[in-house]
């Protein structure tokens, strides 16, 4: 089988996966409830080895310093890219630590409103961002703001569910080099594919 191959297989299962998903209701916003994005239902090693090995195939290693993951489903994703590649990996947490060079970076999304904190992003680091989800995009522009604030630069950046066409939107607003795996919208409570 070609590596190409393995790929696409890799991709459909993801895709079907989520087609799978439970839906739940907050409010009037649709929430699809996945292992990668969630915890809940569990999360087997497999869908979790094959999200990581999707990515490791798409990101050119040698162009990159820093893996950063963002609380909560991005570390799961972030730590076996780090294992993988060898890459040191920081997370962008939802508690401030207090170091020096901290960056607080205040994230509004459909459902939630905080602040997340950057720490030990670095001039001139070359970042790689992985995250679980994009839905309203408020939280990934805040964190990728704050990475460009910080003097590093975004090397690349891959969510794995993408509702909507937000990752467009941000490519169009920011020219950041933004990708996802799979996007999709809720038509109810319903996934559909896009």
């Amino acid at each position: 089988m070609s590596p190409q191959t393995r790929s696409d297989e890799r991709l459909s299962r993801l895709r079907q996966s989520v087609l799978d998903a439970p839906v739940v209701w907050k409010d009037d916003y649709a929430y699809f409830i996945h292992p990668l994005t969630d915890g809940v239902p569990r999360q087997s090693a497999d869908m979790l080895r094959e999200a990581r090995d999707i990515v490791l195939e798409m990101v050119d290693w040698e162009q990159v310093d820093l893996i950063l993951g963002i609380e909560a489903m991005g570390i799961p994703l972030a730590s076996t890219l780090s294992l993988a590649t060898g890459k040191p990996l920081v997370i962008a947490r939802k508690r401030p630590y207090g170091l020096p060079g901290e960056v607080v970076v205040d994230q509004n999304t459909g459902y939630s409103k905080g602040s997340i904190y950057l720490n030990d992003v670095n001039p001139g680091d070359r970042i790689f961002l992985i995250d679980d989800v994009v839905s309203t995009g408020g939280t990934l522009r805040a964190v990728l703001s704050a990475v460009e604030s910080a003097g590093a630069t975004l090397q690349d950046v891959i969510i794995v569910f993408e509702k909507g066409n937000k990752v467009a939107e941000l490519i169009e607003d920011t020219g950041w080099p933004l990708r996802s795996l799979v996007r999709l919208k809720m038509d109810g409570d319903k996934v559909v594919l896009l």
